[in-house]
């Protein structure tokens, strides 16, 4: 196939697209995998899938890296990513500034569209969250899981609920028509989280492999790793 073969995190899914025209100007190759809940990404990568990049969170990567299934030389800090509530396009934004606000916004939801809450980075944070603030039982059959971050999002912009709300990383808000960046999570229950590159042990397409990570990382490129909701947290 001539197609550069990627397992990544779905924070990833925007940027990745948006450097693709690019990279095949530069390698001839298209960019072909999965996004996805993170853990689920690095299980396929474990089980064998034919992969050349991984972009998944820091320390996954890290250990990858430590099960020889990563070059630990090509690692390379993408960025970091917030996860972020958001809301359909025509509804009005849900900004929380502390705990109290923030459990209000999920109480006065009628449905809370979330990523993966066993595997993913930020499905697994809201679970957290719920619990910190109290309501996870009270919110139980509210939630709508979905395998990623991307899925809950379109799911949430067609939603036919009457006050839905969505939990999940920036980047899959910002990459999602129909849906609007709410806002980010209050101090105490929020979270940042670094996004990793590198090459597989395995890899068929090293040199290309290489080549999307220099895009990914590259300094020419920030502009749209903010605009895909990047934030600037590499050394």
């Amino acid at each position: 196939m001539n197609a550069l073969n990627i397992l990544s995190g779905g924070a990833a899914q925007g940027l990745v697209g948006s450097l693709a025209a690019k990279f095949k100007a530069l390698t001839g190759l298209d960019i072909d995998g999965e996004f996805g809940a993170v853990g689920a990404m690095a299980d396929k990568l474990r089980q064998g899938m034919p992969t050349d990049i991984v972009i998944l969170t820091a320390a996954l990567v890290a250990k990858l890296a430590d099960e020889n299934l990563v070059v630990r030389a090509s690692i390379m800090d993408v960025g970091l990513v917030e996860t972020a509530l958001a809301v359909r396009s025509a509804d009005p934004r849900v900004e929380v500034t502390d705990a109290s606000a923030l459990r209000a916004a999920f109480l006065a939801a009628d449905a809370i569209y979330v990523p993966d809450t066993k595997a993913s980075t930020a499905g697994i944070h809201v679970a957290k969250v719920l619990e910190q603030l109290g309501i996870s039982d009270e919110v139980a059959a509210r939630l709508k899981i979905y395998p990623n971050g991307a899925t809950a999002m379109r799911h949430l912009a067609a939603s036919g609920a009457s006050r839905p709300i969505g939990c999940t990383q920036s980047t899959e808000i910002i990459s999602t028509k129909g849906v609007l960046l709410s806002g980010s999570l209050p101090k105490g229950y929020d979270l940042a989280t670094m996004y990793t590159a590198a090459g597989t042990t395995t890899a068929a397409h090293t040199r290309e492999a290489q080549a999307l990570i220099d895009l990914l990382i590259g300094a020419d490129q920030q502009e749209l790793r903010v605009a895909a909701g990047f934030l600037d947290g590499r050394d």
